[in-house]
């Protein structure tokens, strides 16, 4: 079997791991907190934070434009000079925990990206949600982390490999995202 076979029987299994009732629950989330006008906070660190980023993009154009009612959406992975300056000054495990301080209320939703669910500013930031009376979100890969259970709501990919739990995170996300872009026109 070649690689490119193999990585495919692979993320196959993977992507036959996603819990779609918890899926269906986290598109119940974020139109919650659409129609109650909540905040969306995402984040990850590097593909985690590339996965944030395009997600927060298909929702703020794809799930927003042209519609009555609008998507609050940020991603926190997104504030490149606040990062650095947080990074820098205080420490890497605080670059979206003090964007949280500054702009979470209570009923918003954090929804965190992460392979391992060990990173610490990804733990970090779902102890600030959490104290601030947010609902939190977890995807997460491997056993979970540290992250998978303090969230509220945790997907999982039962897989080891970096690659095909970012992969099956795009997927989730796609799932959210274009449920609102294709059936609630």
């Amino acid at each position: 079997m070649t690689f490119a076979a193999e990585y495919r029987n692979k993320l196959k299994t993977a992507l036959d791991s996603v819990d779609l009732n918890q899926v269906e629950r986290l598109i119940e989330v974020f139109r919650k907190a659409r129609d109650e006008d909540r905040q969306i906070f995402v984040c990850g660190n590097g593909g985690s934070a590339a996965t944030a980023n395009h997600l927060a993009c298909d929702i703020v154009k794809g799930a927003s434009y042209g519609r009555d009612r609008r998507f609050r959406i940020m991603a926190l992975s997104e504030q490149i000079p606040t990062m650095t300056a947080y990074a820098n000054d205080v420490g890497y495990e605080a670059v979206f925990a003090e964007q949280l301080e500054n702009f979470a209320r209570e009923g918003d939703v954090l929804l965190v990206l992460s392979g391992s669910g060990n990173s610490a500013n990804i733990v970090k930031a779902l102890e600030t949600a959490r104290r601030k009376g947010c609902f939190t979100v977890a995807l997460t890969g491997r056993g979970g982390g540290k992250a998978g259970p303090m969230a509220d709501l945790n997907i999982n990919i039962a897989e080891d490999h970096m690659g095909r739990i970012e992969d099956a995170h795009m997927v989730v996300t796609h799932m959210v995202g274009y449920h609102f872009m294709d059936t609630e026109v």
